[in-house]
């Protein structure tokens, strides 16, 4: 066990050096990842969710009981921010109709399940997290399609009941039962010492995730194009931004602060991908913009997160200084 904890540990500590190499080798040799899809994928994320289920506790949905305020101003942000932001940047940049297409789809959909293990990782509120991402989902059928009607003049149908039951099979169930096995057996040593290893699991399975995305959408990464790189980056950065200052803005905790930038940056892009290809087939190159930040989402939300870590880790080290200098002098 001891060996498992200080693996979990390494891993956790090195997330975005990890999940960056899994999506090198992804790229140069799919076929080791390229199972990871269907129900599998499904499997995978709903792993992911019944980690982060195991660290939550009553505390956490009391605190979210008593600031529901925060979850409305998320999603808010979240269905203006990031529409609006995508149509700012596609007029700006001048980007032909199939692409902007795809980035106003991708600003036009709700968070997605990544951007709650990336709170997860960087201890941010994940009861939070997992708040804005329902919310947002739930939300997706109607406000969706209006924005795309509003911003792109196109129309899009979401299957409603599809998107409910896929809610509840990787987010909504795998957390609750997370939740109950953490405050049922919680007292349980052996319980205690699997909770030290599900931070690493958590990594391992979200680079399988990527790994899954880059050997069906590697090729696209690269042969997109710089401007729809451009674009999309432009995109995830500002809305990672934004969302960190609104949290600023309405005196969020660092944790909800760390969330809501999260929530707000990283969108949906799968459910992008899938409607695209769904709806518009005319233009191809809207589902590999797309993919593209499906793609770069899961790498950037990594990379912050362990931005995070490092900061967290940074003020520890200097409080055990001032600690010992204190003791020192005393």
């Amino acid at each position: 066990m001891k060996i498992l904890q200080k693996a979990s540990k390494l891993i956790a500590d090195k997330t975005a050096v990890f999940v960056i190499a899994i999506a090198i080798i992804a790229y140069f040799i799919p076929g080791m990842f390229s199972w990871v899809k269907g129900d599998i994928q499904t499997m995978v994320l709903g792993f992911i969710m019944l980690t982060m289920g195991i660290s939550l506790t009553a505390k956490d949905f009391e605190i979210l009981a008593r600031r529901p305020l925060d979850i409305l101003i998320g999603c808010v942000a979240q269905y203006t921010v990031m529409p609006f932001l995508a149509f700012t940047i596609t007029s700006l940049l001048n980007l032909p109709t199939e692409i902007a297409l795809g980035l106003i789809l991708v600003g036009c959909c709700p968070g997605g399940v990544s951007s709650n293990i990336m709170s997860y990782l960087c201890r941010g509120d994940v009861a939070f997290s997992v708040g804005m991402t329902a919310v947002s989902t739930l939300l997706a059928p109607v406000i969706t399609p209006a924005l795309m009607l509003l911003l792109a003049d196109q129309s899009v149908d979401i299957n409603t009941t599809s998107m409910f039951l896929s809610i509840l099979e990787v987010t909504i169930i795998p957390i609750v039962l997370g939740f109950s096995l953490n405050k049922y057996l919680s007292k349980r040593e052996w319980f205690a010492q699997f909770k030290t290893v599900m931070p690493g699991t958590s990594v391992i399975c979200l680079a399988l995730i990527v790994g899954g995305v880059i050997a069906v959408a590697g090729d696209n990464f690269f042969s997109a194009g710089l401007l729809i790189f451009c674009a999309i980056f432009f995109h995830n950065t500002i809305g990672y931004a934004i969302g960190f200052l609104i949290g600023k803005l309405f005196h969020m905790s660092q944790a909800k602060n760390r969330t809501i930038s999260i929530e707000i940056g990283m969108q949906n892009a799968g459910l992008a991908t899938n409607l695209a290809s769904a709806h518009f087939a005319a233009y191809p190159m809207a589902a590999i913009s797309s993919a593209v930040a499906c793609v770069w989402h899961s790498i950037s939300g990594t990379l912050l997160a362990q931005i995070y870590i490092q900061i967290d880790k940074s003020k520890e080290k200097k409080a055990k200084k001032s600690e010992k200098l204190s003791s020192e002098i005393k």
